[in-house]
């Protein structure tokens, strides 16, 4: 089965691949000649998930699925939530993000956090399913560690000393909130034959 992740970010991609199946053919956003800005305009991460899969399969007409991810913080109720990526503006700067984020928590006695990705998936038949995947944790001082991307180099899994930035891709895909997701999702696949 051919199936398109609406990603083309790199990092997802890679962290995405070796879940799935021999017999589901990963293709990324580029690979299908879809080169515009997806729509992310919903105010829950179901809701941009969602947006963007059936963007691109009204416009492509190739199954897909798509996933949001936010990252919520129980000092900053729940934010940055849906607007992570964007959390200090709108480049996408992991970096400024990062830095904002350690910014508003100096001082902060409570760092608990969760990562929470939700992946949506549409069919050629033109069902909709949804799955989603979580991890809890706590945000560190400061940052640590090089692998990963986004605000790993600041989150560290509960039960765990080492950021996710700081462990391996396979380490991170045995308890990440996207690998929870998309588990899910190969399951639901693997049914379906």
């Amino acid at each position: 089965m051919r199936l398109c992740f609406a990603t083309n970010n790199e990092h997802k991609l890679a962290e995405v691949r070796p879940l799935l199946p021999a017999s589901i053919e990963l293709l990324s956003l580029q690979e299908i000649g879809c080169h515009e800005e997806l729509p992310e305009t919903q105010e829950t991460l179901a809701g941009n998930a969602r947006q963007k899969a059936e963007y691109v399969w009204e416009h492509y007409g190739i199954p897909c699925f798509a996933d949001d991810t936010g990252l919520e913080v129980a000092a900053l109720n729940g934010a940055p939530g849906v607007y992570s990526a964007r959390y200090a503006g709108p480049q996408r700067s992991a970096a400024d993000n990062v830095e904002k984020l350690l910014r508003e928590l100096q001082g902060a006695t409570d760092r608990s956090a969760q990562f929470r990705t939700v992946v949506a998936l549409f069919l050629p038949s033109g069902e909709y399913h949804e799955f989603a995947g979580a991890v809890d944790g706590s945000i560190t001082e400061e940052v640590h560690g090089h692998e990963g991307f986004g605000y790993d180099p600041v989150f560290r899994p509960s039960g765990h000393t080492q950021t996710f930035a700081e462990m391996s891709l396979a380490q991170k895909n045995t308890m990440s909130h996207r690998s929870r997701a998309v588990e899910q999702l190969v399951a639901f696949l693997q049914k379906l034959g």
